[in-house]
């Protein structure tokens, strides 16, 4: 008994009868070298374990596997890093902020380039709905930075600079420092375009940017953010004290209140 399998050949020269347990007899001829079978339906055969009637003349055939050149096989798998929302569409005058200290830098080092600094959070729904549409603006005004602060991985900062709804903007030009600040949504659009064009004029600013206020300054410096170096010598210490106990109330009534999402509550 054998077993003889597609891609298989049979050599010698006996002719024998193979008998499939299921399909009957098969008669087949080794006379040209290689095992030939003459039933038309010899693919029934293939993977079956079958019966040879001429034992005498099997022990003359040789049952071979061809020879198969070795297969080299190589598969890549990757999975990409899925981008999150506020990652998508992102134009070369947006950056993301790591810091107060990052803030304040570029806010000083803009010139007199308009700045609009966008608190956002990764859990607001108006948020990520407004991004497109900011993304957009950041394209046609490329003249303008467009400073992104992420609320969720900066909450102390946010306190520090009174930062309790979102969507929400800031706008800053120059030796102005601030010119404005709001929330808005898609709805409300508008309003950022209005501020977009009322600000975004060229212009030549009479000094270096201004960039935060003093008390925000203050603010930072008391929690930590930013070197007290960077607080206006003018000011006194005890102001500095002042700050940092007005601020640890202010946090404690803001993580009560948590950060207002238009006009539903997010809870920090």
């Amino acid at each position: 008994m054998t077993c003889l399998k597609a891609g298989f050949s049979v050599s010698g020269s006996s002719n024998f009868v193979i008998k499939n347990r299921d399909k009957g007899s098969f008669r087949a001829c080794s006379s040209l070298g290689t095992l030939q079978f003459k039933d038309s339906n010899s693919k029934h055969l293939w993977g079956k374990t079958l019966d040879v009637s001429d034992r005498k003349g099997l022990r003359d055939l040789n049952v071979r596997a061809p020879n198969l050149d070795p297969v080299h096989a190589q598969s890549l798998v990757s999975f990409g890093k899925s981008v999150r929302w506020w990652e998508k569409s992102l134009k070369p005058n947006m950056i993301e902020i790591n810091s107060a200290q990052e803030l304040v830098d570029n806010l000083l080092n803009a010139g007199d380039k308009l700045v609009i600094v966008d608190f956002y959070s990764p859990g607001c729904g108006g948020c990520k709905a407004l991004h497109p549409k900011i993304c957009q603006l950041a394209e046609s005004n490329p003249d303008a930075i467009f400073l992104k602060v992420n609320y969720e991985e900066h909450k102390a900062m946010c306190y520090a600079l009174h930062v309790h709804v979102l969507p929400f903007f800031r706008f800053y030009r120059g030796a102005q420092g601030r010119v404005c600040s709001f929330s808005c949504t898609n709805a409300t659009i508008k309003k950022f375009k209005d501020a977009l064009a009322k600000h975004g004029t060229d212009r030549c600013s009479l000094g270096p940017a201004k960039g935060l206020e003093e008390s925000e300054l203050l603010a930072l410096a008391a929690i930590g953010q930013i070197s007290t170096d960077l607080v206006p010598k003018e000011e006194k210490a005890e102001e500095l004290v002042e700050t940092v106990e007005t601020h640890a109330l202010s946090k404690d009534e803001s993580k009560k209140m948590g950060v207002k999402e238009g006009n539903a509550m997010v809870m920090a």
